[in-house]
């Protein structure tokens, strides 16, 4: 029997239960989407039992499967999202959707009475999200259903959930509480006071060190269990490992979100506007980032060119960069600058792009890249300011774009631009923090696969 550590790393859409050996190779892998299901207010969310069945079922499958001697186990998740239980542990509520949109009255109540939006953001270090802060579910739950919210006796975020269906041990993790939920003081270093006068502390489980292993009993044999951490916080650590020089990471897909672990500035009200927020890491650091929706744009209008050029979905795959093509568009002045202005969630310009002054697909994807691109070097400066970073890393889809990646080595000539490939960033992470609980082999100096990229 092989020692392995399993993690689940549950989604959105996808859920993943993936099991490392000891020196963190992928030996085993399960991908599952679950059906959604819809709250009382017919919003579609996740199915709570399906996900909770999901997990048990998976781990009864892998714990009787003689190929493997599970050491240890860990769980990462999307953040922004609660499960409350009753006295008997039994779920209150639907999983709600933290893309569920939050009543404006009842937000502008809130920011007025807890000290006004500027000085409000600034303390939680995160701009007005709505239902993505998820401390404004419990707020809308006792304000607008208090007699749910009154058979309350635990609120766990969701990766810590998890980590109780399975060892019926609860616990609070910094990481998920530090995901722009509106619950933690970032200048007090504590929880924020309005959870006080709210009376909604006591809901919450213990803070244990997001480092911690849990001993706990299943099928009358003895495992160890971590805590469960946030997948954006998660997915940072193999770097954090791997590179002792101060870098910036962009994680790419429907967001692109540059994460610095090296800025532990404060926000200002400019850069709340521009949307960027901060994280907390496994030690309760903050991790200044910005993000931008340009996973989402790239693959609406990438539909929208290969209708209109009558090429596959995907034919920008096999598209390489191409300079000429960049200097034709800049010939026939098609390109224009990008405002300061935007806010860093909204669209590029190039939906607005009259798409019969180019002539073919290549010359229009280079126009929607460099578009994108002037996004993302504005979202990008507004993290790298005031720090030594001279590393950009980027995972995700983008990493494997040709043009996107040269567009960024050219827009940062003095600094090193890396394509990086670490497979299942978010589950390797969690199961690095269980190593010493687990491992007695050094952790592995190949865990991420970098491509450098030079300014052509």
């Amino acid at each position: 029997m092989q020692n392995v550590i399993a993690i689940f790393d549950v989604g959105k859409t996808n859920k993943k239960l993936v099991l490392f050996d000891e020196n963190y190779t992928i030996i085993y892998e399960q991908n599952t989407q679950l059906a959604e299901t819809t709250d009382e207010d017919n919003f579609p969310c996740e199915d709570l039992h399906a996900l909770t069945e999901w997990i048990k079922n998976s781990f009864d499958a892998i714990i009787t499967d003689g190929r493997f001697n599970i050491k240890a186990i860990n769980f990462c998740a999307y953040g922004a999202s609660f499960v409350y239980l009753d006295e008997n542990e039994n779920p209150v509520t639907h999983l709600y959707n933290y893309l569920k949109p939050f009543p404006q009255k009842l937000q502008q109540r809130f920011y007025k009475k807890y000290g006004g939006i500027s000085a409000f953001t600034k303390e939680s270090a995160s701009p007005v999200l709505g239902s993505l802060n998820a401390g404004m579910q419990l707020y809308r739950l006792k304000h607008e259903k208090p007699k749910s919210f009154s058979t309350i006796k635990y609120a766990l975020h969701l990766p810590q959930y998890l980590h109780y269906i399975l060892t019926k041990n609860f616990a609070t993790d910094i990481t998920s509480i530090g995901c722009h939920t509106n619950l933690w003081n970032f200048n007090q270093h504590a929880y924020h006071q309005w959870i006080n006068n709210e009376s909604i502390e006591k809901y919450f489980a213990p803070i244990l060190p997001s480092v911690s292993s849990i001993p706990f009993e299943y099928n009358n044999k003895k495992y160890l269990s971590g805590i469960g951490l946030h997948d954006s916080s998660a997915a940072l650590i193999p770097y954090l490992h791997s590179f002792n020089e101060p870098f910036v990471l962009i994680s790419t897909g429907t967001w692109c979100i540059s994460l610095n672990p090296f800025n532990h500035s404060m926000l200002t009200d400019y850069e709340l506007h521009q949307d960027c927020l901060c994280f907390l890491n496994y030690k309760g650091e903050p991790v200044k980032a910005s993000r931008l929706f340009a996973g989402y744009e790239h693959e609406q209008q990438v539909k929208i060119l290969s209708e209109y050029f009558r090429k596959p979905e995907d034919y920008f795959t096999t598209i390489n960069y191409d300079a000429a093509l960049l200097k034709k568009n800049q010939r026939k002045n098609i390109t224009q600058p990008v405002s300061d202005k935007n806010a860093m969630v909204q669209q590029s310009l190039f939906k607005e792009r009259d798409l019969k002054k180019f002539k073919t697909y290549e010359q229009a994807y280079h126009q929607l890249m460099s578009d994108i691109m002037q996004q993302q070097v504005h979202a990008l400066k507004l993290v790298l300011q005031g720090t030594a970073v001279q590393k950009i890393f980027v995972d995700g889809g983008f990493s494997k774009n040709d043009v996107y990646m040269n567009l960024l080595a050219i827009s940062f000539p003095e600094m090193e631009v890396y394509a990086a490939t670490v497979s299942h960033a978010s589950a390797l992470g969690a199961a690095l923090l269980m190593h010493e609980h687990w491992n007695e082999n050094p952790i592995p100096g190949n865990l991420i696969a970098v491509k450098l990229f030079k300014p052509l």
